[in-house]
Order: structure tokens, then C-alpha cells, then sequence
């Protein structure tokens, strides 16, 4: 029997049960992964971006744990030889509606403790030659990484301590009992404890399979990217954000610097048709048929018809996709976007059609399950690890 079970080997599993193997390093412990490898689905499929904590509501889980995971972030790799650069954002206002957004976001900015300075049109272009726009919010902290990298150091750092990680290990059931908790595998059944769940995209079935109503339901959005020709790997010093649109759910396209040298143009947002719906003709009727019967999520896309429609439109159309980010870097053209891998983002919807915004944990006696890490869930890794290692005590201890 283990004393733990993490179900999941993205950065959240991995976080989990370093912290976790170190507040409890006498205990038997097992990550369990569906995967032939570590970080396969949302950790390895993100832009790569160390978030600051911009857009976050003050005082919610997603500002707190950005703000403390920028900076844990860094120090872990700084301890951990892991590469990155701290290249700082420029959020880019290209005419006056989007001026008087940018002051909303700098109130928001001091509101959640961030450094920023506010860029005249001047300014912008001085530290941006290629970039047109009215001003911008320069935010110095935000910058770039590989999480799959950062993830694989979580798990040896695990190993080292004496952890256990499981892979090609897909979970079928789980019967919690009062005193223990049966996981089975595709490789057969595991007996703990207690069980801690940081599943993604599986969220809501895993909470299922717990014995608990979620409230919620995952739905799959695809954010489909461009990469730019080599030559261009210089076109941007900072990532290029715009000043998000307040009717639509996502952020809009950017231009991400990446840690490998590359610079991409996206994402976009799109339903996906499968929950590992990567690429477009990638199709699961029954997950199709689980999504188009449930109420919530109807709700949500009758309630983003409109900037729905737009996301559909742009990703079968590269010049409406390039129309968006020559709003501020007008130099691109349409053979500057090559094709680049899309991620899928894990967005919970809840019975009443709202998409959950902050982060989401339903537990029982002897589960923590995390329910709603969309972005910055990466960035925020290590707090939500402390965070969930703190519940897991609770658990035990209470």
C-alpha cells in the first residue's frame, strides 16, 4: 500500500509530489501517469511563458499564486540550472479604446503588487522598433521557460527522495473507502492512502470516478499558433501582448519570444472537438456528444457566439489570423506564418454556462482533486503544490 497517489505527470503532479515527498519523506509515495512521458499534454503544450499576474482578479487564487510562482519559479531553476530569461511584456494599445482599457489594466497591475511602467507611443517604439502602437504597460517580471524542462527536474529531484513514477498508466476506476483509496490502472490496482488528482483535461471525469458530482465540466479549447521564419527571431525584445477585449474570454493573439530563440504568433481560441484535440481533424463523437448535451457548456457557447465565430473564422483564414497582429507589427506578411504545434487549454464551465475563472478544487475525506488550472497554472505551479501539500495535511493530520 502507498501512503500517496498523484494521478498525473504534468508540472502540477510533478510539483505536488516533490513538495510533498518532502513534508512527508518517510512515506511511500507513487506518481501515476497515463503517458509513455512526463508533461505531454497542457505542460508541454504552452507558450512557455512565466507569467507576472496581470489580468487576475485581486486577491484570488490565480493573482496570489502567479505573483509567488514567478518568482519561485525562477529561483527553482536558478537552483536547478534550468535556463530562462526573464524578458519582461509589453501590453500594446493600438488606439484610444484600447488606451482607456490599458488604464483598467494598470490599476489592476498595482492592485496585484507588480512592477510596471506606463510607455508613451515614443517610448514603445524605442524599446520595440517593429511594434506600432498609441502606448503600452511594460511589465518587467514576466518571461520564458521550458516547462517540460522544468517539470522533468520536479520529477528527479522526486525520485532522488525516493518517490515512485508510473507511466503508460491510464486510470480506469477509483473506489474510495473509509480508510483507504483503491486506484485501478490499466496496469492493474493500487492501494493508498490517500490520492491526490492533477489530471487537466480529465479533471471533471477523475472527480467522477471519485463518487462526487464536480459541478462542473471540462471543455476543451484549442489554441492554434503560427511560428515566425528565423529570420525574424529578432523581430520582438519582449513578448507583445494586446490589451485584451473585456467581452472576450481569452487574451487575443500575441507574439511570444520562446526559450528556444523562436518567436510564435498566437493563440487563438477554438472549441476543440476531442479533449486531446491537438490538431483540427482530430475528432472523438463521444466526447463530442458528452459536450453538445451538456447544458452548461451550451450556455457558455450560446454566450460567446459571436467572438466564437470570430476564433473559427481566423483559424481557417491566415490573412484574418495575420490581421490581428499587424495591429501592432505591421511588418509581418502572410508567408511569415508557418505552421507550429496547437495546445489545448482545460477550461471547467459550471452548470449554469459561466466559465470558471479562478482555480478550482473539489475534495473528500481522502482525495485532493484539482478541478480548473487553465493559465497560469505552469507559472503557478510550486504555490499550488504547497497549497494542495497543505490540504493533503489537513487530511492526515486532522
Amino acid at each position: 500500500m502507498y501512503d500517496f497517489i498523484v494521478i498525473g505527470g504534468g508540472i502540477l503532479g510533478m510539483s505536488t509530489a516533490m513538495q510533498l515527498i518532502k513534508a512527508y519523506p518517510d512515506h511511500k509515495m507513487l506518481v501515476v501517469e497515463k503517458e509513455d512521458a512526463l508533461a505531454q499534454h497542457q505542460t508541454g503544450h504552452n507558450s512557455g511563458v512565466i507569467h507576472a499576474g496581470v489580468y487576475y482578479k485581486p486577491g484570488s487564487l490565480k493573482a496570489r499564486f502567479c505573483l509567488e510562482g514567478n518568482r519561485a519559479t525562477k529561483a527553482f531553476c536558478d537552483e536547478h540550472g534550468i535556463h530562462y530569461e526573464a524578458c519582461g511584456k509589453l501590453l500594446v494599445a493600438t488606439n484610444d479604446m484600447e488606451m482607456q482599457r490599458m488604464e483598467a489594466l494598470w490599476e489592476r497591475t498595482r492592485a496585484n503588487g507588480l512592477e510596471r511602467h506606463w510607455l508613451n507611443a515614443d517610448e514603445l517604439r524605442e524599446r520595440e522598433p517593429n511594434i506600432t502602437g498609441t502606448g503600452a504597460i511594460f511589465v518587467p517580471s514576466s518571461g520564458i521557460v521550458d516547462f517540460g524542462e522544468v517539470t522533468r527536474a520536479m520529477a528527479r529531484e522526486f525520485e532522488h527522495l525516493g518517490g515512485g513514477i508510473q507511466l503508460s498508466s491510464r486510470v480506469t476506476g477509483i473506489d474510495e473507502r473509509p480508510h483507504e483509496v483503491v486506484v485501478k490502472t490499466s496496469q492493474g490496482e493500487l492501494t493508498t492512502r490517500y490520492l491526490i488528482a492533477c489530471s487537466g483535461l480529465m479533471a471533471d471525469r477523475i472527480v467522477r470516478m471519485v463518487g462526487k458530482n464536480p459541478g462542473f465540466t471540462i471543455c476543451p479549447f484549442r489554441g492554434e499558433y503560427y511560428q515566425l521564419p528565423a529570420q525574424h527571431n529578432r523581430i520582438v525584445n519582449h513578448l507583445i501582448y494586446p490589451i485584451p477585449d473585456p467581452s472576450m474570454p481569452f487574451l487575443g493573439v500575441h507574439l511570444t519570444r520562446m526559450i528556444d530563440g523562436s518567436v510564435t504568433v498566437g493563440p487563438n481560441a477554438v472549441l476543440a472537438l476531442k479533449r486531446e484535440g491537438y490538431r483540427k481533424s482530430d475528432i472523438s463523437l463521444p466526447d463530442m456528444a458528452s459536450m453538445f448535451s451538456n447544458r452548461g457548456i451550451l450556455k457558455a457557447l450560446m454566450g460567446n457566439l459571436r467572438p466564437g465565430m470570430t476564433e473559427i473564422k481566423n483559424s481557417f483564414s491566415k490573412k484574418r489570423y495575420l490581421e490581428e497582429v499587424r495591429k501592432y507589427c505591421p511588418s509581418l506578411t502572410i508567408d511569415d506564418l508557418a505552421p507550429y504545434p496547437a495546445g489545448v487549454r482545460a477550461q471547467a464551465i459550471s452548470r449554469d454556462g459561466k466559465l470558471i475563472d479562478d482555480f478550482l478544487f473539489v475534495n473528500s475525506r481522502r482525495t485532493v482533486n484539482v478541478c480548473n488550472a487553465p493559465s497560469p497554472a505552469a507559472t503557478s505551479a510550486l504555490p499550488i503544490g504547497a497549497h494542495i501539500v497543505a490540504k493533503v495535511r489537513e487530511q492526515v493530520e486532522g
